[in-house]
């Protein structure tokens, strides 16, 4: 099962494009923290994460015009990893 759930906040305006079909498609970031308390120092540590989004139809169009950056977001979907070298 492929299945996500991120909370985090946005990292820049989401950008609304449209495909050559018309399908909006949206695309943004997210930042989710990561805290935790390190067993050897019994410190605290924070990582930050940060998440490229995508979605498609309606829901790409209600973000772009609800959403900003800085705003707190819920994401629910799949995970597809991609990699690529400069």
């Amino acid at each position: 099962m492929n299945h996500v759930i991120l909370m985090g906040n946005l990292t820049r305006d989401p950008e609304l494009k449209h495909l050559a079909s018309g399908t909006p498609v949206c695309e943004f970031s997210i930042a989710c923290n990561e805290k935790w308390k390190d067993k050897a120092s019994g410190s605290m540590k924070e990582k930050v994460h940060y998440i490229d989004c995508v979605c498609f139809g309606r829901t790409a169009e209600v973000i772009e015009e609800y959403f900003s950056k800085g705003k707190k977001i819920l994401v629910e979907g799949k995970l597809q990893y991609e990699s690529w070298e400069d």
